[in-house]
């Protein structure tokens, strides 16, 4: 049988209809402030509408039906293709006229990795840094609509077991309350963005900086409006927390969020993924800031310097470095790789770290440690008695293997392309810290990196090739590497 190519065109169609309508918000928040982008980003935004209801309209008659085959192709060409049609406002606007520079900064926005190569931001029109922040929501919100409905239709990186601790969604077939569980989702998403646009407002934020990180903490994404990111307010402690929190927030499975809305707290307290989340951070928080707080003489960053001395300021950046990292969301209130050799490589690790399956964080996941090492644990057990069944158990019920084997798997292809990502950036000219960082950070979707691309420098500074390169790391990270990967497998295109 082969491929039902009309439906995977009607949903690109439905996509660029979709990100069309963002690009006008942005444009009339380019009108509101006059910053002369208004009619480059409408422009845009028609250009993706019209190719959009085309690709609708052309492909109307299709067979409402969705096969595994297509799935992989919608959830790739679906995210490639928004970040095509993102590019257009940064492009037609003058922006960022290259387009290199440019997919680069738009798929780094879709895939909620936050590395830029932007030297200054705060000289771009608020149209154009306020469309740079939508890409990243959309990415987001996107992301959690992948986790809840689609991956685990497709088998993907042991996502089944999330399926089985959703509201809605079945492992085996497409069930009805899947858009009502989705549609909630969104609404806690929208949410949380409204709520910590308020809460930053009035912490003393502008209402135009307050929205555009909020949009970016809640997606994980980490592009700011300022240059020296949050940085830039680390006068102001009271805005930090709020960022904190909700970065912890975004890093959680959203599916808990949901629960506690219910009022079934019971069950977000049983949640493995979370108390191990929650502790994870908790301990790393206290490690960095014992370490900041006992090195002399060591600064916060170079915006806004403050010598780490008094425990609040210590303590404060290494939860906020640490949730950022962990989270994968990336924002900055100081350059870590500055701050000594052991927290440069404890953050390092971090990258690999990942929030809860069911967020919009990026990395390997909270979820699939814990069953690796349980499952490394239980092999000692096997070991001394090789006839017993010792089944892997989370949440108190039995893993399948299958699932187990799925996310080892997922484990040594994610490993094995970090060192092949690394390769091709040493093979560019990159030093060994930048390689292994950019590598790292790309696949994560961190943003931040290590060596020339550390918190305070940005990724212009790599080749052409090295941007596209990362862009392609970006894209099989945040799709759960099988969704990107099994596309370049010959027996992927062979008539079934």
């Amino acid at each position: 049988m082969g491929l039902n190519q009309k439906i995977i065109f009607h949903i690109m169609g439905l996509l660029l209809l979709f990100n069309g309508g963002f690009m006008l918000l942005a444009a009339v928040l380019s009108a509101v402030y006059q910053d002369g982008a208004t009619l480059d980003i409408f422009l845009a935004s028609m250009v993706s509408m019209f190719i959009g209801v085309f690709a609708m309209f052309t492909t109307r008659g299709h067979k409402k039906e969705v096969k595994r085959k297509e799935g992989y192709l919608i959830v790739t060409f679906g995210w490639l293709v928004m970040s095509v049609s993102g590019m257009l406002p940064y492009l037609f606007s003058g922006a960022i006229p290259d387009v290199t520079n440019a997919f680069f900064e738009t798929i780094s926005g879709y895939t909620t990795t936050g590395a830029s190569i932007l030297d200054d931001i705060e000289s771009l029109p608020e149209g154009i840094l306020f469309w740079r922040s939508l890409t990243h929501w959309i990415g987001g919100m996107g992301i959690i609509v992948l986790a809840i409905a689609i991956l685990p239709l497709l088998g993907i990186g042991g996502m089944q077991l999330f399926a089985a601790e959703a509201p809605g969604p079945s492992a085996d077939k497409l069930h009805p309350r899947i858009t009502d569980t989705a549609k909630r989702l969104w609404y806690i998403y929208v949410g949380y963005t409204a709520a910590e646009t308020l809460l930053l407002k009035l912490a003393g934020m502008s209402f135009f900086d307050a929205i555009n990180h909020s949009l970016a903490t809640l997606s994980t994404g980490g592009f700011s409006t300022k240059n020296a990111s949050l940085a830039f307010w680390n006068d102001q402690p009271l805005i930090q927390y709020i960022v904190i929190l909700f970065m912890f927030l975004a890093g959680t499975n959203f599916v808990l969020s949901y629960f506690a809305f219910k009022g079934k707290v019971q069950r977000i307290l049983k949640d493995e993924e979370f108390k191990f989340y929650t502790i994870f951070i908790l301990l790393f928080t206290v490690l960095a800031g014992l370490v900041i707080y006992s090195t002399a003489n060591v600064q916060v960053s170079e915006y806004h310097p403050m010598v780490l001395g008094e425990g609040e300021s210590a303590f404060r950046h290494a939860l906020f470095q640490v949730i950022a990292v962990v989270t994968t969301t990336g924002f900055v209130s100081a350059d870590f790789t500055s701050w000594t050799p052991f927290l440069t490589i404890f953050f390092f690790g971090l990258f690999f770290l990942g929030g809860s399956a069911g967020s919009t964080a990026g990395g390997i996941k909270v979820m699939r440690h814990l069953l690796i090492i349980k499952n490394g644990l239980l092999e000692f057990k096997r070991t001394l008695h090789p006839n017993a069944i010792i089944p892997v158990r989370y949440n108190n019920k039995t893993i399948k293997e299958h699932i187990v084997y799925n996310i080892i798997a997922f484990f040594v292809l994610y490993m094995l392309l970090f060192i092949i990502g690394a390769l091709g950036l040493g093979a560019m000219g990159l030093d060994f810290v930048s390689a292994i960082g950019g590598a790292a950070s790309s696949l994560g979707n961190v943003g931040p990196a290590l060596g020339s691309l550390n918190p305070v420098s940005n990724f212009n500074g790599l080749p052409d090739i090295g941007k596209w390169w990362c862009g392609f790391l970006m894209l099989a990270g945040r799709l759960e590497l099988f969704t990107v990967l099994i596309l370049l497998t010959p027996y992927f295109w062979k008539r079934t």
